[in-house]
């Protein structure tokens, strides 16, 4: 969710002006430009922290809604179902926006999104909650800024100082640590699915963030889940058949967050939050996600966890705040 914020690169295009204006239409001036003349005005820009950390707290809910889902779904019917439910959703928010569909050269990388983001992220961290306790998870996925960084440089060609590397490897270093320790001297099968989400995702951010120069953030992700419909539809017709759903009352809050909280409406009010106060703010509040999701899983789940997990998460916390300095 952190490198999803070049959406509100200096390139980037206004939400309502597309690509291919038709002649005689009033174009929107550049969303960078709407973004400097809002920051200015401290009504927007408290408006704005808002928006961002609504959009870091829906990220956050994340796992334990995802806890409770698998009460009453299996880990492949819930994914399905939630990407089926997202796609939706989005799909008719650009149906009523009248948003056009993007340009042939931009579906390659749509796709990689909905493979990294849309689908594969979900599923491996859903596949990973069946054994894992939601503490565990949120201090391994708290490596994902990093994990994105890291694999950003390496595409993009770019050399990061010394300091951003020793930060990276330092995170790392403290989950894979924490991860050995909580699971009595081994990597398991929930900690291998967590390691590959965290490469995933990182794909699709990355790929998103390429995106999001030409197109509006939201629209990424939107057009993402919409194209996956071909085979989220399917799939979960035969999830659910080999997959009888339980409705309760937690399974059906659980699915119903993930798929509008979390996968759309929270990217929402995440990219126009941005927009608004710019990245390094809303950055600054997206590193409270973890630690967020330990209280969580203690409030929404009951769980009890050790000493050890706030502390990486906080460890972890600061390699990402070092890196996100080191960067510039």
């Amino acid at each position: 969710m952190k490198t999803e914020s070049s959406a509100t690169d200096r390139r980037a295009i206004a939400v309502n002006a597309p690509v291919d204006a038709q002649p005689g239409t009033r174009a929107e001036p550049p969303a960078d430009a709407r973004a400097d003349r809002l920051a200015g005005a401290p009504q927007a820009s408290g408006f704005g922290t808002l928006l961002a950390a609504l959009g870091v707290v829906a990220f956050s809910l994340t796992f334990p809604a995802t806890a409770w889902g698998l009460e009453g779904f299996g880990p492949w019917s819930l994914v399905a179902v939630r990407s089926v439910l997202a796609a939706l959703i989005a799909g008719g928010c650009l149906l009523a926006l009248r948003v056009p569909p993007p340009a042939r050269q931009h579906w390659a990388g749509l796709a990689v999104v909905a493979a990294g983001v849309v689908v594969g992220f979900p599923l491996l961290t859903t596949l990973a909650l069946r054994t894992s306790t939601t503490a565990h998870a949120a201090v391994v996925v708290g490596l994902l800024p990093l994990t994105t960084a890291s694999l950003s440089a390496l595409r993009m060609g770019t050399r990061p100082s010394r300091t951003f590397w020793a930060a990276a490897l330092a995170g790392a270093a403290a989950v894979v640590a924490f991860t050995v320790q909580q699971s009595g001297g081994a990597l398991t099968t929930a900690d291998l699915y967590l390691f590959g989400a965290l490469l995933v995702c990182a794909a699709g951010y990355i790929e998103g963030g390429r995106l999001a120069r030409v197109m509006p953030g939201w629209q990424v992700i939107g057009w993402a889940l919409v194209c996956c419909l071909p085979l989220t539809v399917p799939g979960a017709a035969l999830a659910l058949t080999h997959e009888p759903a339980r409705l309760t009352a937690h399974s059906v809050a659980g699915l119903l967050w993930v798929a509008a909280g979390s996968q759309f409406l929270g990217l929402v009010v995440w990219y126009r939050g941005m927009a608004i106060i710019g990245i390094p703010k809303a950055s600054q509040l997206q590193l409270a996600q973890p630690l967020l999701t330990l209280v969580w899983s203690v409030l929404l789940l009951g769980e009890h966890f050790t000493p050890a997990a706030p502390l990486t998460a906080a460890a972890v916390l600061v390699c990402v705040a070092v890196t996100q300095r080191a960067r510039g």
